[in-house]
C-alpha cells in the first residue's frame, strides 16, 4: 500500500508542477491537493525536488526504452520518424503531466540544480536520435536535400510535446491516431496535390 500511495502523490505532485510550475509550487499546494498535511507528504518524501525528479525519471526511463526499441529496430528514415513520434503521444498519453514538467522547467532545473543534469544529457540524446534520423534521410532520398535539418527537428519536437498541454487520456482520439493524423500532416502536408 504505501508504494501505491507514494505513487498516487507522485500523481498528484506532477499535476501541480504542470498546471503552476516548479518554482511556484509549494510543498503544501502537493500536500493540499493530496487531501493531506504538508508534514504528512515529507513521509514519502524529503523535498520537492525529490518529487520533481522522481517523476521525470520515470518518464524518461520509459520514453527511452520505447525510443531505444524504436531506433534498435532498423528502420527506414521515414518508418523511424514515424515510429518516435507515435512513442511520443503514446508518453504523452501515459505521462502528459511529465511531459508538461519536462517542457517547461527542464532547462532551468538542469542549469540550477546539479542533480538534474540528467536533463541536459537527455536534452541531447533527444537531438541526436532525431537529427541523426533526419540526416539519414536526406542522405537516403528519403527527405528532400533542401530540408534545413536543424529546423525540422525543432518543428517536430515542438509540435509533438506542445500536445501535452491540451491532450487529455481518455479522449475521442487515442495516440495512435493523434500520431497518424500529425504524421499524416507533417510527413504529406494539408494541400490537395493538382
Amino acid at each position: 500500500m504505501p508504494e501505491e500511495r507514494r505513487g498516487e502523490l507522485l500523481a498528484t505532485a506532477a499535476e501541480v508542477f504542470a498546471a503552476q510550475g516548479y518554482n511556484a509550487t509549494t510543498v503544501r499546494q502537493i500536500a493540499d491537493a493530496a487531501g493531506m498535511l504538508a508534514g504528512s507528504l515529507y513521509y514519502h518524501f524529503d523535498s520537492k525536488e525529490s518529487m520533481v525528479d522522481e517523476i521525470l525519471t520515470a518518464f524518461l526511463d520509459e520514453l527511452w526504452a520505447g525510443y531505444d526499441a524504436v531506433l534498435a529496430a532498423g528502420l527506414g528514415p521515414r518508418e523511424t520518424i514515424e515510429a518516435l513520434v507515435t512513442e511520443s503521444f503514446r508518453e504523452i498519453d501515459r505521462h502528459r503531466a511529465a511531459v508538461a514538467i519536462y517542457q517547461k522547467e527542464a532547462r532551468h532545473l538542469a542549469d540550477r540544480h546539479p542533480r538534474f543534469g540528467y536533463l541536459a544529457d537527455a536534452r541531447r540524446r533527444f537531438a541526436g536520435a532525431w537529427l541523426g534520423t533526419l540526416e539519414r534521410g536526406v542522405a537516403d532520398g528519403i527527405f528532400r536535400a533542401d530540408l534545413d535539418i536543424r529546423l525540422a527537428y525543432r518543428f517536430l519536437r515542438d509540435t509533438v510535446w506542445v500536445a501535452a498541454s491540451w491532450y487529455r487520456p481518455g479522449a475521442r482520439h487515442g495516440p495512435e491516431a493523434i500520431a497518424r493524423q500529425y504524421l499524416s500532416m507533417v510527413l504529406d502536408g494539408i494541400a490537395l496535390r493538382d
